[in-house]
Protein backbone atom coordinates (compact mmCIF):
# COMPACT_ATOMS: atom_id res chain seq x y z
CA UNK A 1 0.00 0.00 0.00
CA UNK A 2 1.78 3.47 -1.18
CA UNK A 3 0.93 6.42 1.31
CA UNK A 4 -1.61 8.18 -0.84
CA UNK A 5 -3.88 5.07 -0.71
CA UNK A 6 -3.30 4.74 3.41
CA UNK A 7 -4.02 8.71 3.73
CA UNK A 8 -7.11 8.12 1.32
CA UNK A 9 -8.27 5.30 3.34
CA UNK A 10 -7.87 6.80 6.68
CA UNK A 11 -9.64 9.92 5.48
CA UNK A 12 -12.39 8.02 4.69
CA UNK A 13 -12.05 6.03 7.92
CA UNK A 14 -12.33 8.84 9.70
CA UNK A 15 -15.20 10.95 7.37
CA UNK A 16 -17.53 7.47 8.09
CA UNK A 17 -16.37 7.80 12.04
CA UNK A 18 -17.62 11.25 12.11
CA UNK A 19 -21.18 10.53 10.51
CA UNK A 20 -21.43 7.55 13.07
CA UNK A 21 -20.93 9.89 15.99
CA UNK A 22 -22.54 12.67 14.78
CA UNK A 23 -25.44 14.20 17.62
CA UNK A 24 -28.60 14.79 15.73
CA UNK A 25 -30.63 17.51 17.03
CA UNK A 26 -34.54 17.29 17.21
CA UNK A 27 -35.84 21.04 17.23
CA UNK A 28 -39.50 21.64 17.69
CA UNK A 29 -40.36 24.99 15.53
CA UNK A 30 -44.07 27.13 14.78
CA UNK A 31 -44.78 27.03 10.72
CA UNK A 32 -44.23 31.23 10.79
CA UNK A 33 -42.06 32.44 8.50
CA UNK A 34 -38.98 33.57 10.57
CA UNK A 35 -38.88 30.11 11.10
CA UNK A 36 -39.50 28.22 7.85
CA UNK A 37 -36.43 30.96 6.86
CA UNK A 38 -34.03 30.01 9.32
CA UNK A 39 -34.63 26.15 8.56
CA UNK A 40 -33.44 26.93 4.74
CA UNK A 41 -30.51 28.37 5.95
CA UNK A 42 -29.20 26.01 8.51
CA UNK A 43 -26.44 24.41 5.88
CA UNK A 44 -24.64 27.63 7.24
CA UNK A 45 -24.73 26.10 10.70
CA UNK A 46 -24.39 22.50 9.46
CA UNK A 47 -20.75 23.65 8.02
CA UNK A 48 -19.43 25.35 11.12
CA UNK A 49 -20.50 22.41 13.04
CA UNK A 50 -19.79 19.26 11.24
CA UNK A 51 -20.44 16.70 13.88
CA UNK A 52 -24.20 18.34 14.19
CA UNK A 53 -27.56 17.23 12.48
CA UNK A 54 -30.56 18.84 12.39
CA UNK A 55 -34.08 16.99 12.20
CA UNK A 56 -36.62 19.47 12.31
CA UNK A 57 -40.67 18.96 14.04
CA UNK A 58 -41.95 22.17 12.42
CA UNK A 59 -46.19 22.73 14.12
CA UNK A 60 -49.06 24.62 13.70
CA UNK A 61 -48.77 26.92 16.62
CA UNK A 62 -51.64 25.32 18.91
CA UNK A 63 -50.33 21.80 18.19
CA UNK A 64 -46.58 22.93 18.90
CA UNK A 65 -47.83 24.10 22.18
CA UNK A 66 -49.40 20.92 23.03
CA UNK A 67 -46.95 19.12 22.38
CA UNK A 68 -43.81 20.54 23.77
CA UNK A 69 -45.66 20.91 26.80
CA UNK A 70 -46.26 17.46 27.13
CA UNK A 71 -42.64 16.58 26.68
CA UNK A 72 -41.04 19.05 28.98
CA UNK A 73 -43.48 18.60 31.99
CA UNK A 74 -42.22 14.75 31.73
CA UNK A 75 -39.13 15.05 30.80
CA UNK A 76 -39.79 13.02 27.92
CA UNK A 77 -36.76 14.05 25.47
CA UNK A 78 -38.31 13.98 22.28
CA UNK A 79 -37.15 17.53 21.62
CA UNK A 80 -33.48 18.92 22.12
CA UNK A 81 -34.31 22.45 21.36
CA UNK A 82 -37.73 24.18 21.18
CA UNK A 83 -39.67 26.93 20.22
CA UNK A 84 -41.12 28.50 23.19
CA UNK A 85 -43.26 31.60 23.66
CA UNK A 86 -42.82 34.23 26.52
CA UNK A 87 -45.05 33.10 28.56
CA UNK A 88 -43.33 29.15 28.67
CA UNK A 89 -40.11 30.51 29.69
CA UNK A 90 -40.58 31.74 33.46
CA UNK A 91 -42.74 29.27 34.49
CA UNK A 92 -41.34 26.27 33.33
CA UNK A 93 -37.75 27.54 34.33
CA UNK A 94 -39.04 28.02 37.72
CA UNK A 95 -40.40 24.19 37.11
CA UNK A 96 -37.09 23.00 36.65
CA UNK A 97 -37.89 21.96 33.16
CA UNK A 98 -35.60 24.26 31.09
CA UNK A 99 -31.98 24.68 31.46
CA UNK A 100 -29.88 27.94 32.16
CA UNK A 101 -28.09 29.03 28.37
CA UNK A 102 -24.91 29.61 30.55
CA UNK A 103 -22.56 28.78 27.38
CA UNK A 104 -23.70 30.65 24.46
CA UNK A 105 -20.11 32.10 23.81
CA UNK A 106 -18.30 35.18 24.13
CA UNK A 107 -19.67 36.60 21.22
CA UNK A 108 -23.43 36.49 21.65
CA UNK A 109 -23.39 39.39 23.66
CA UNK A 110 -26.70 39.00 25.98
CA UNK A 111 -26.62 42.51 26.83
CA UNK A 112 -27.49 43.38 23.59
CA UNK A 113 -30.92 41.95 23.96
CA UNK A 114 -33.87 44.31 24.07
CA UNK A 115 -34.47 44.87 27.88
CA UNK A 116 -38.20 44.33 27.59
CA UNK A 117 -37.80 40.68 25.57
CA UNK A 118 -34.57 39.75 27.77
CA UNK A 119 -36.50 41.00 31.07
CA UNK A 120 -39.21 37.88 30.16
CA UNK A 121 -36.85 35.08 29.68
CA UNK A 122 -34.69 35.63 32.90
CA UNK A 123 -35.22 33.96 36.29
CA UNK A 124 -32.85 34.73 39.41
CA UNK A 125 -30.75 36.69 36.70
CA UNK A 126 -30.53 33.74 34.79
CA UNK A 127 -31.26 33.37 30.88
CA UNK A 128 -33.39 30.21 29.96
CA UNK A 129 -34.75 31.54 26.42
CA UNK A 130 -33.04 33.27 23.72
CA UNK A 131 -35.48 34.78 21.41
CA UNK A 132 -35.65 34.06 17.99
CA UNK A 133 -37.65 37.25 17.20
CA UNK A 134 -39.65 39.64 19.13
CA UNK A 135 -42.91 41.85 18.87
CA UNK A 136 -45.91 43.64 19.55
CA UNK A 137 -48.87 43.95 17.74
CA UNK A 138 -49.91 47.45 15.61
CA UNK A 139 -52.05 48.37 13.06
CA UNK A 140 -51.22 47.10 9.40
CA UNK A 141 -53.34 49.01 6.72
CA UNK A 142 -53.68 49.68 2.93
CA UNK A 143 -53.51 53.10 2.40
CA UNK A 144 -54.94 53.57 -0.95
CA UNK A 145 -57.82 51.78 0.50
CA UNK A 146 -58.08 54.08 2.97
CA UNK A 147 -57.66 57.22 0.80
CA UNK A 148 -60.44 55.76 -1.61
CA UNK A 149 -61.88 55.40 1.99
CA UNK A 150 -61.98 59.36 2.46
CA UNK A 151 -59.78 58.72 5.89
CA UNK A 152 -56.25 59.18 6.70
CA UNK A 153 -54.94 56.44 8.98
CA UNK A 154 -53.71 58.52 12.73
CA UNK A 155 -50.24 57.40 14.30
CA UNK A 156 -52.23 56.46 17.28
CA UNK A 157 -56.27 55.42 16.02
CA UNK A 158 -58.70 54.65 18.54
CA UNK A 159 -61.43 51.47 18.32
CA UNK A 160 -63.85 53.91 17.06
CA UNK A 161 -61.56 55.03 14.04
CA UNK A 162 -61.11 51.57 13.04
CA UNK A 163 -64.27 50.49 13.42
CA UNK A 164 -65.97 53.33 11.08
CA UNK A 165 -62.67 53.32 8.86
CA UNK A 166 -63.35 48.78 8.35
CA UNK A 167 -66.63 49.30 7.19
CA UNK A 168 -66.16 52.42 4.76
CA UNK A 169 -63.25 50.04 3.16
CA UNK A 170 -65.56 47.06 3.12
CA UNK A 171 -66.16 46.08 -0.63
CA UNK A 172 -67.81 42.10 -0.32
CA UNK A 173 -68.58 42.26 -4.44
CA UNK A 174 -64.94 42.95 -4.77
CA UNK A 175 -63.58 40.54 -1.68
CA UNK A 176 -61.98 42.69 0.22
CA UNK A 177 -62.83 42.71 3.93
CA UNK A 178 -62.61 46.10 6.00
CA UNK A 179 -60.34 44.03 8.69
CA UNK A 180 -58.89 41.08 9.43
CA UNK A 181 -58.68 39.66 13.17
CA UNK A 182 -57.80 36.40 14.54
CA UNK A 183 -60.55 33.97 15.38
CA UNK A 184 -59.12 30.82 15.79
CA UNK A 185 -59.16 29.32 19.35
CA UNK A 186 -56.16 29.06 21.42
CA UNK A 187 -54.85 31.00 24.33
CA UNK A 188 -51.94 32.38 21.70
CA UNK A 189 -54.20 32.44 18.60
CA UNK A 190 -57.66 34.41 19.60
CA UNK A 191 -57.33 35.16 23.65
CA UNK A 192 -54.00 36.80 22.50
CA UNK A 193 -55.35 39.31 20.33
CA UNK A 194 -58.89 39.59 22.75
CA UNK A 195 -56.99 40.24 25.85
CA UNK A 196 -54.67 42.43 24.66
CA UNK A 197 -57.53 44.33 23.08
CA UNK A 198 -59.87 43.79 26.39
CA UNK A 199 -56.83 45.81 28.25
CA UNK A 200 -57.91 49.24 26.23
CA UNK A 201 -61.46 48.46 27.15
CA UNK A 202 -60.00 48.79 30.92
CA UNK A 203 -61.18 45.11 30.89
CA UNK A 204 -59.06 42.22 32.97
CA UNK A 205 -58.97 38.69 33.50
CA UNK A 206 -59.03 38.51 37.23
CA UNK A 207 -59.56 41.42 40.36
CA UNK A 208 -56.93 41.82 42.99
CA UNK A 209 -58.54 38.74 44.62
CA UNK A 210 -58.36 36.43 41.25
CA UNK A 211 -62.21 36.53 40.99
CA UNK A 212 -62.52 36.24 37.22
CA UNK A 213 -63.86 39.18 35.05
CA UNK A 214 -65.84 37.85 32.59
CA UNK A 215 -69.28 39.26 33.99
CA UNK A 216 -68.07 43.04 33.88
CA UNK A 217 -69.58 45.49 31.60
CA UNK A 218 -65.69 45.86 30.06
CA UNK A 219 -65.88 42.61 28.84
CA UNK A 220 -69.00 42.51 27.36
CA UNK A 221 -68.00 45.79 25.80
CA UNK A 222 -65.14 43.91 24.55
CA UNK A 223 -66.51 41.39 22.75
CA UNK A 224 -69.41 42.62 22.00
CA UNK A 225 -67.30 45.59 19.62
CA UNK A 226 -65.18 42.29 18.81
CA UNK A 227 -67.87 40.48 16.88
CA UNK A 228 -70.42 43.47 15.54
CA UNK A 229 -66.90 44.42 13.61
CA UNK A 230 -65.81 41.39 12.17
CA UNK A 231 -69.88 40.23 11.21
CA UNK A 232 -69.33 43.47 8.97
CA UNK A 233 -66.35 44.10 7.99
CA UNK A 234 -64.33 41.02 8.48
CA UNK A 235 -63.80 37.79 6.57
CA UNK A 236 -65.94 34.85 5.89
CA UNK A 237 -65.41 31.84 8.61
CA UNK A 238 -63.21 34.12 10.70
CA UNK A 239 -63.52 32.13 13.52
CA UNK A 240 -60.86 29.65 11.87
CA UNK A 241 -58.22 32.38 11.40
CA UNK A 242 -55.34 32.94 13.18
CA UNK A 243 -51.84 34.79 12.18
CA UNK A 244 -51.24 32.68 9.01
CA UNK A 245 -54.46 32.67 7.54
CA UNK A 246 -55.03 36.00 8.21
CA UNK A 247 -51.42 37.23 6.50
CA UNK A 248 -52.23 35.01 3.47
CA UNK A 249 -55.61 37.20 3.09
CA UNK A 250 -53.28 40.51 3.44
CA UNK A 251 -50.96 39.55 1.54
CA UNK A 252 -53.52 38.79 -1.03
CA UNK A 253 -55.33 41.85 -0.93
CA UNK A 254 -58.12 41.00 0.73
CA UNK A 255 -57.61 42.99 4.02
CA UNK A 256 -57.98 46.52 4.39
CA UNK A 257 -56.71 46.64 7.78
CA UNK A 258 -55.23 43.76 10.01
CA UNK A 259 -54.39 43.95 13.50
CA UNK A 260 -51.28 42.12 14.39
CA UNK A 261 -47.91 41.17 15.19
CA UNK A 262 -45.51 43.66 14.37
CA UNK A 263 -42.90 40.63 13.28
CA UNK A 264 -45.43 40.08 9.92
CA UNK A 265 -44.53 43.63 8.56
CA UNK A 266 -41.74 42.60 6.72
CA UNK A 267 -43.83 39.56 5.19
CA UNK A 268 -46.68 42.18 3.98
CA UNK A 269 -44.23 44.74 2.46
CA UNK A 270 -42.25 41.75 0.91
CA UNK A 271 -43.19 41.98 -2.93
CA UNK A 272 -41.72 38.71 -3.82
CA UNK A 273 -44.97 37.49 -1.31
CA UNK A 274 -47.16 40.03 -1.17
CA UNK A 275 -49.87 41.36 -3.95
CA UNK A 276 -50.14 44.54 -1.83
CA UNK A 277 -46.23 45.35 -1.13
CA UNK A 278 -46.05 48.76 -1.84
CA UNK A 279 -49.15 49.68 -0.66
CA UNK A 280 -48.84 49.29 3.51
CA UNK A 281 -48.98 51.66 5.89
CA UNK A 282 -48.63 51.70 9.83
CA UNK A 283 -49.90 51.86 13.42
CA UNK A 284 -49.78 51.58 16.68
CA UNK A 285 -52.45 49.47 18.15
CA UNK A 286 -56.13 50.94 18.84
CA UNK A 287 -56.72 52.38 22.51
CA UNK A 288 -60.27 53.76 24.22
CA UNK A 289 -58.66 56.65 24.95
CA UNK A 290 -58.72 54.82 28.86
CA UNK A 291 -54.44 54.74 29.27
CA UNK A 292 -53.79 51.77 27.39
CA UNK A 293 -53.30 50.47 23.94
CA UNK A 294 -54.36 47.19 22.40
CA UNK A 295 -51.12 45.95 21.90
CA UNK A 296 -48.91 42.78 23.27
CA UNK A 297 -45.66 42.31 23.93
CA UNK A 298 -44.19 38.32 23.01
CA UNK A 299 -41.50 36.69 21.77
CA UNK A 300 -40.86 33.14 20.41
CA UNK A 301 -37.84 31.46 21.90
CA UNK A 302 -35.18 28.78 21.71
CA UNK A 303 -34.73 26.70 24.64
CA UNK A 304 -33.42 23.12 25.76
CA UNK A 305 -35.97 21.05 27.47
CA UNK A 306 -33.99 19.56 30.92
CA UNK A 307 -35.40 16.25 29.45
CA UNK A 308 -32.46 16.53 26.57
CA UNK A 309 -29.12 14.66 26.43
CA UNK A 310 -27.23 16.70 24.01
CA UNK A 311 -26.98 20.15 25.77
CA UNK A 312 -23.93 21.38 24.48
CA UNK A 313 -24.82 21.10 20.71
CA UNK A 314 -28.05 22.18 21.51
CA UNK A 315 -26.70 25.76 23.16
CA UNK A 316 -24.42 25.84 19.82
CA UNK A 317 -27.49 25.73 17.41
CA UNK A 318 -29.21 28.84 19.76
CA UNK A 319 -26.04 30.71 19.95
CA UNK A 320 -26.13 30.79 15.99
CA UNK A 321 -30.01 31.08 15.50
CA UNK A 322 -30.07 33.83 18.24
CA UNK A 323 -26.85 35.93 17.58
CA UNK A 324 -26.07 38.92 15.65
CA UNK A 325 -24.35 36.88 12.91
CA UNK A 326 -27.57 35.01 11.66
CA UNK A 327 -29.28 38.33 11.45
CA UNK A 328 -25.98 39.10 8.78
CA UNK A 329 -26.76 36.15 7.06
CA UNK A 330 -30.68 36.77 7.18
CA UNK A 331 -29.48 40.17 5.60
CA UNK A 332 -27.00 38.77 2.49
CA UNK A 333 -29.36 36.51 1.64
CA UNK A 334 -32.96 38.24 1.66
CA UNK A 335 -32.17 41.90 2.48
CA UNK A 336 -32.60 44.02 6.06
CA UNK A 337 -36.07 43.96 5.63
CA UNK A 338 -36.36 40.51 6.41
CA UNK A 339 -34.58 39.51 9.25
CA UNK A 340 -36.02 38.58 12.72
CA UNK A 341 -37.04 41.71 14.22
CA UNK A 342 -37.57 42.82 17.90
CA UNK A 343 -34.54 41.07 20.16
CA UNK A 344 -31.52 43.30 19.47
CA UNK A 345 -30.66 46.90 20.39
CA UNK A 346 -27.55 46.82 17.56
CA UNK A 347 -30.46 45.81 15.18
CA UNK A 348 -32.94 49.58 15.88
CA UNK A 349 -29.26 51.34 15.56
CA UNK A 350 -28.52 49.89 12.47
CA UNK A 351 -28.89 52.27 9.37
CA UNK A 352 -29.38 49.52 6.79
CA UNK A 353 -31.97 48.07 8.65
CA UNK A 354 -33.48 51.56 9.51
CA UNK A 355 -33.81 52.85 5.69
CA UNK A 356 -34.83 49.09 4.51
CA UNK A 357 -37.52 48.61 7.26
CA UNK A 358 -40.16 51.51 7.45
CA UNK A 359 -41.61 49.36 9.98
CA UNK A 360 -39.00 49.57 12.38
CA UNK A 361 -39.34 52.48 14.67
CA UNK A 362 -43.05 51.85 14.55
CA UNK A 363 -42.37 47.89 16.25
CA UNK A 364 -39.65 49.43 18.24
CA UNK A 365 -41.92 51.99 19.75
CA UNK A 366 -44.86 49.17 20.65
CA UNK A 367 -42.86 47.01 22.14
CA UNK A 368 -41.19 49.74 24.75
CA UNK A 369 -44.92 50.84 24.97
CA UNK A 370 -46.60 47.56 26.85
CA UNK A 371 -45.98 46.88 30.21
CA UNK A 372 -46.63 43.52 31.33
CA UNK A 373 -46.09 44.46 35.08
CA UNK A 374 -48.83 46.58 34.50
CA UNK A 375 -51.26 45.72 31.83
CA UNK A 376 -54.80 46.80 33.05
CA UNK A 377 -56.79 49.63 33.45
CA UNK A 378 -57.36 48.77 37.33
CA UNK A 379 -54.95 47.02 39.22
CA UNK A 380 -54.33 42.91 38.85
CA UNK A 381 -52.53 40.29 40.54
CA UNK A 382 -50.76 39.29 37.87
CA UNK A 383 -48.16 39.80 35.45
CA UNK A 384 -48.42 39.40 31.35
CA UNK A 385 -50.04 41.72 28.88
CA UNK A 386 -51.81 39.22 26.54
CA UNK A 387 -51.74 35.96 28.72
CA UNK A 388 -51.87 35.52 32.14
CA UNK A 389 -48.42 34.21 33.35
CA UNK A 390 -50.05 31.54 35.86
CA UNK A 391 -49.31 27.75 34.68
CA UNK A 392 -53.18 27.54 34.73
CA UNK A 393 -53.86 30.11 31.94
CA UNK A 394 -53.02 27.48 28.96
CA UNK A 395 -55.96 25.33 29.69
CA UNK A 396 -58.04 28.14 30.74
CA UNK A 397 -57.22 30.62 27.82
CA UNK A 398 -57.87 27.95 25.28
CA UNK A 399 -61.49 27.22 26.69
CA UNK A 400 -62.08 30.39 26.76
CA UNK A 401 -60.95 31.02 23.42
CA UNK A 402 -63.28 28.00 22.28
CA UNK A 403 -66.17 29.73 23.51
CA UNK A 404 -65.40 33.42 22.17
CA UNK A 405 -64.36 31.83 18.83
CA UNK A 406 -68.10 29.95 19.18
CA UNK A 407 -69.66 33.46 19.90
CA UNK A 408 -67.64 34.69 16.56
CA UNK A 409 -69.15 32.00 14.54
CA UNK A 410 -72.73 32.86 15.34
CA UNK A 411 -72.93 29.43 17.24
CA UNK A 412 -73.92 31.17 20.74
CA UNK A 413 -74.55 34.33 22.13
CA UNK A 414 -71.92 37.18 23.53
CA UNK A 415 -74.24 37.10 26.70
CA UNK A 416 -73.41 33.08 26.82
CA UNK A 417 -69.98 33.10 26.18
CA UNK A 418 -69.27 35.25 28.59
CA UNK A 419 -71.54 33.58 30.92
CA UNK A 420 -69.68 30.26 30.77
CA UNK A 421 -66.54 31.81 30.69
CA UNK A 422 -67.04 33.43 33.87
CA UNK A 423 -68.38 30.14 34.89
CA UNK A 424 -65.52 28.00 33.97
CA UNK A 425 -62.92 30.27 35.62
CA UNK A 426 -64.34 30.77 38.72
CA UNK A 427 -64.47 26.78 38.89
CA UNK A 428 -60.72 26.34 37.92
CA UNK A 429 -59.41 28.92 39.79
CA UNK A 430 -61.16 27.92 43.20
CA UNK A 431 -60.16 24.68 42.04
CA UNK A 432 -56.43 25.55 41.99
CA UNK A 433 -56.66 27.43 45.35
CA UNK A 434 -56.67 31.03 43.70
CA UNK A 435 -59.80 31.91 45.54
CA UNK A 436 -61.66 30.37 47.95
Amino acid sequence: MNLKTFLLGASSALAMFGLANAETLTIATVNNGDMIRMQKLTDDFTKKNPGIELNWVTLEENVLRERVTTDVATKGGQYDVMTIGTYEAPIWAKQGWLVALDNLGADYDVDDLLPAIRGGLTVDGKLYAAPFYGESSMVMYRKDLMEKAGLTMPDAPTWDFIADAARKMTDRATGVNGVCLRGKAGWGENMAFLTAMSNSFGARWFDENWKPQFDQPEWKNTLDFYVKLMNDAGPQGASSNGFNENLALFQQGKCGMWIDATVAASFVSDPKASTVADKVGYALAPDNGLGKRGNWLWAWNLAIPAGSQKVEAAEKFIAWATGKDYLKLVADKEGWANVPPGTRTSLYENPEYQKAAPFAKMTLDSINAADPTKPTVKPVPYVGVQFVAIPEFQGLGTTVGQLFSAALAGQMSVDDALAQAQQVSEREMTRAGYIK
